[in-house]
């Protein structure tokens, strides 16, 4: 009578809980019920080590993937400009040349600043780098930054000129446009 009654208070348990029943197999035999409260007890505290043994090593395990995760973003900041400066280097080789040469000869030293100027503008497009040069655009106060208001025949508020190319990197401002802009009339 009194199994029965341990049966039904942790039955009542569970319910009030609702804890699963702790059940414990051994092979080659079923599942089996503690019989007594202790054995309870026991089984439930050995069931909570566990828990508690998973839970810090799942706890361990989130740390280091933030950890590493960090190292990693450091890593990309760190070395993000490396494929920028990459293609830099040939505009770096050619002007190291051009100074290094004594020729007196202008039209030779115009074509190469013009080829180093077309190295130059190739790595600035693979950094994704692009002019902004607005000339009769409505000035935009985010791409543009006036410098001078002049009267002009074109409507009021519209780039006259251009004193400072801007540019944009991925669709973000690096540098705004220098520019006048037209007065109202």
């Amino acid at each position: 009578m009194s199994q029965e009654k341990n049966q039904e208070n942790q039955e009542d348990i569970n319910k009030s809980t609702d804890l699963p029943v702790a059940e414990e197999s051994i092979p080659g035999e079923g599942p089996s019920t503690p019989s007594s409260p202790e054995e309870m007890i026991a089984l439930l505290q050995t069931q909570l080590q566990e828990h508690q043994d998973q839970f810090l090593r799942a706890k361990a395990e989130v740390e280091n993937a933030r950890r590493r995760s960090i190292e990693e973003v450091a890593k990309a900041h760190k070395f993000a400009i490396e494929g920028f400066a990459e293609s830099l280097l040939p505009v770096l080789d050619s002007l190291t040349a051009a100074l290094s040469d004594n020729g007196e000869d202008s039209a030779k030293m115009k074509e190469g600043i013009e080829l180093t100027f077309k190295q130059l503008m190739s790595a600035l497009e693979r950094g994704r780098v692009q002019e902004i040069n607005p000339v009769g655009e409505k000035f935009d106060p985010h791409r543009h930054q006036a410098i001078a208001m002049v009267p002009h025949e074109q409507e009021a508020n519209t780039v006259v000129t251009v004193l400072q190319k801007g540019y944009l990197i991925a669709d973000r401002i690096l540098r705004p446009a220098l520019v006048t802009v037209s007065q109202p009339k």
